[in-house]
């Protein structure tokens, strides 16, 4: 049974440790909450890499851990914590490593996903529940724990969020007096080779040929060290392309490319983090998906935007249909972003140009 002590002021902490994409759309609900509790004092237990990109929101206090060595981020949080009761802890994130940590945090009101959702026995470290529901958005899954305080029926709320000194240095290259699209080429490996959602190399150039023909453009592309990253990047620095082209590859950390994400018009990006920063800084995002459920993770303000194969890649190479499907369910197989054709992409490219052009 939910209580509505919107009007006190509160303690509230937020569990939700990673990855980036997700700790966006709990970054969403935070905003909400905040809006709805002004007088609560949020804390959110984050992990390290994560806090890099939101150490500066304001308002929230963080607490943060190397999940990596779970004995001693649970000892830390123990020890940062101490003392400390709060009125309520939101665990959004339904994992062991996240229910082992909630033990090390005090308050009577431990709020996590009912038996039904639940992952690793999530349910088994919580006292009161938040309800399962048919085919959610991850960002309107963790709303849930706010309306479950409030007794409203309140939506994720984005800003942009300030990335000193990262937006001085991007000046340097970044040209605001064009329409600059910024490319993130690569997704995540941490689930392996299987599910590489990257889409080929061989047609991003053919797009970034595409965009550049474009009066007024600059296209800056952004990705970290992964083999596939530099093997990506290597092969754009071998085609060379015209004025109006940077490549940042392993150049720029996750704040500055999401500084680099903020000062642009647009995005174009597989199932991955900075589609999700796209997000939470009002842009709009050509999603190119195909491993996975636009409809459950995908950037939440960018559905006009997306090229979704999602369907036809479940079916082609799972053998299955969505209505049949568990939600949720990934392609393993990275052959289904081949589904995904240039001629599309430049399509949506034309829509969204013709949409930040109209909007400045």
């Amino acid at each position: 049974m939910s209580r509505n002590f919107s009007e006190a002021a509160n303690q509230i902490c937020i569990l939700r440790l990673s990855a980036l994409g997700d700790c966006c759309h709990a970054l969403g609900a935070i905003n909400n909450l905040k809006k709805e509790m002004p007088a609560a004092k949020i804390t959110w237990v984050i992990g390290k890499n994560e806090h890099q990109l939101f150490k500066d929101v304001e308002d929230i206090e963080f607490h943060v851990v190397d999940k990596s060595n779970l004995i001693k981020a649970m000892l830390k949080i123990k020890q940062d914590l101490k003392g400390i009761k709060f009125d309520a802890l939101l665990n959004m994130h339904a994992s062991m490593s996240a229910n082992l940590i909630s033990t090390m945090i005090s308050s009577d009101r431990k709020i996590g996903f009912n038996k039904a959702r639940a992952r690793d026995k999530q349910n088994l470290f919580c006292n009161e529940f938040i309800p399962a529901k048919k085919q959610q958005h991850v960002a309107d899954g963790m709303i849930e724990f706010v309306n479950h305080l409030t007794n409203k029926n309140g939506h994720p709320v984005w800003e942009p969020i300030n990335l000193k000194p990262e937006e001085n240095e991007i000046k340097r290259y970044v040209d605001e007096n064009k329409t600059t699209c910024v490319i993130s080429p690569c997704s995540s490996q941490r689930y392996g080779k299987s599910y590489n959602r990257s889409w080929p190399i061989e047609n991003f150039i053919e797009i970034i040929e595409y965009l550049l023909e474009q009066e007024n453009m600059q296209v800056i592309v952004t990705g970290g060290l992964s083999q596939t990253e530099i093997e990506y990047s290597n092969s754009l620095d071998k085609k060379g392309f015209n004025e109006g082209f940077i490549n940042r590859i392993g150049k720029t950390s996750i704040r500055g490319m999401a500084a680099i994400i903020k000062h642009s018009q647009f995005v174009i990006s597989p199932d991955s983090g900075p589609a999700h920063i796209g997000t939470v800084m009002k842009k709009p995002v050509i999603g190119l998906y195909a491993m996975s459920n636009f409809d459950r993770s995908g950037p939440y303000h960018s559905r006009n935007w997306i090229i979704d194969k999602y369907p036809e890649a479940l079916e082609l190479f799972e053998g299955k249909k969505i209505s049949n499907s568990k939600w949720g369910q990934k392609v393993k197989d990275p052959k289904a972003m081949q589904l995904i054709k240039v001629k599309e992409v430049k399509l949506k490219i034309d829509e969204v140009v013709s949409y930040v052009r109209k909007s400045d």
